[in-house]
């Protein structure tokens, strides 16, 4: 393997002069939100709590009701989308500035006629949602979170296998012994999407005359438990995730591994930054929480979808300005708050060291996404890029620039070409992670604080 020297323009650890007791608490209270809120759904009620308790008003985006007195307001988007509003001094009409992050994360979901029962176990077939790596999610633990409608058509919000009485559910894997087929194969092929059903019982009911015993033993416990049978499943919204708490990783405890750093790392500080500041401001502020990223952004909770555009007509009427919400797009600036790609010490051949992430260094800018000849990419023009790295050093916050890997290597895509598409100036900018989209990350609190400084930063910058 060839050993990369690791150069690149302002290369330089976000560590220094840094505020470690306000990283380390920061650090703290991000990994508290973390841990419990593992689905969009989750992320997205945790975020409304936190900004209701700070002031912000819910608001019915759909409702004919005008809007309720005051300057800080929240927008839920069927649950799973959330806009966050700090109104500025300024007319709208004079534009606003925008962080979106995704809260949506790689998972496995289950499918609507799931269960079904092989060799003695009962089992649930499932569908995988964004881009993993198949083979890293066999034999973890798995918890089960999600949407699911019992026989009296209550909605239930299952949560099962957080809490230390709580069982988890695994997917299983050939043993070594066995698996020589399995080893010859690629890595992309050694475990397929059809091969991650996942074990959910294994006590069968004492009746002789039951043909799956099993299955019928785990249709007895969710009709004991839940109030559940397996007709249920068809309604239900279920995703399985990683059973494992965030923690800190090293002696020096100066990294954070946890499920789901990728995106609600950027989703939190974000977040963050826009309620910790407490100040009236000039220019409105926005925090767009969305869905389905991980998916291409689709869907009605989707960065594609427009919902943007109910929430800005709200404001705008509110506001009694005659003008479009087009017209305030095209005076708004946002940062597409994304996770990088971080420098792998043990996979140096995949990345051109000079224009490569490294953890530690502070935030990334991002110029462009896509792959391949930039394919499918936002790319940011000269004048966005100096205003942002002008702003950063004014406010003494950690940056680097970087692409995602070599030139034909990979690529990837954020929300950034969809805000820019409404004609919203939009610059890529979110920490480096390592280990992305496996079920459990590697970022760096350091990274994590100074995306804090940057979103709090941006939000508050003239045009």
């Amino acid at each position: 393997m060839t050993r990369a020297r690791e150069t690149g323009l302002n290369k330089e650890s976000a560590w220094k002069g840094l505020d470690r007791k306000a990283a380390d608490l920061f650090a703290r209270e991000y990994m508290t939100v973390l841990g419990a809120a593992k689905t969009e759904r989750e992320f997205v009620d945790a975020s409304v709590a936190i900004a209701r308790e700070r002031g912000y008003k819910l608001v019915d985006a759909t409702s004919l009701k005008p809007l309720p007195r005051g300057t800080k307001f929240v927008f839920v988007n069927r649950g799973k989308n959330a806009v966050l509003v700090k109104l500025g001094k300024q007319p709208l009409f004079e534009g606003m500035n925008i962080v979106a992050a995704h809260v949506d994360a790689p998972r496995i979901d289950i499918k609507q006629n799931p269960l079904f029962e092989s060799t003695g176990l009962a089992m649930l077939q499932t569908h995988y949602y964004g881009g993993i790596k198949k083979y890293q999610w066999v034999t973890i633990p798995l918890a089960l979170h999600g949407v699911i409608y019992d026989r009296e058509g209550k909605k239930l919000e299952l949560r099962i296998g957080e809490s230390d009485g709580d069982p988890v559910f695994s997917i299983s894997d050939i043993l070594p012994h066995l698996g020589q087929a399995q080893a010859e194969k690629k890595m992309s092929e050694g475990v397929t999407g059809e091969a991650l059903d996942v074990i959910v019982g294994h006590i069968p009911v004492s009746s002789r005359d039951e043909k799956q015993p099993v299955r019928a033993g785990v249709v007895e416990e969710l009709v004991r438990q839940f109030n559940l049978d397996d007709r249920s499943f068809a309604a239900a919204e279920l995703e399985l995730v990683p059973a494992m708490r965030p923690r800190e990783v090293g002696f020096d405890k100066g990294l954070m591994l946890a499920y789901g750093h990728d995106d609600r790392i950027c989703g939190y500080s974000s977040m963050r930054a826009l309620l910790d500041d407490k100040e009236p401001c000039e220019r409105t502020q926005m925090v767009f929480l969305a869905d389905k990223e991980e998916i291409g952004s689709d869907g009605d909770t989707g960065m594609q979808s427009e919902f943007l555009e109910l929430v800005v007509e709200k404001l705008l009427d509110a506001a009694k300005e005659a003008v479009s919400a087009r017209q305030v797009f095209w005076n708004s600036t946002a940062l597409s708050a994304d996770v990088s790609a971080a420098m792998d010490p043990n996979y140096l051949d995949s990345f051109e060291a000079s224009n490569a992430a490294t953890i530690g260094n502070g935030i990334v800018i991002t110029k462009y996404t896509g792959s391949r000849g930039k394919s499918a990419a936002h790319d940011a023009s000269a004048e966005t890029l100096h205003r942002l790295i002008q702003l950063l050093d004014q406010n003494h916050v950690r940056w680097q620039v970087a692409e995602l890997g070599k030139v034909d290597v990979g690529g990837g895509g954020t929300v950034a070409k969809f805000l820019s598409k409404r004609g919203i100036e939009t610059l890529d900018a979110g920490p480096a992670l390592l280990s992305m989209h496996a079920p459990q990350e590697l970022a760096s609190k350091a990274d994590l604080y100074a995306c804090y400084l940057a979103y709090r930063s941006f939000l508050n910058a003239p045009r």
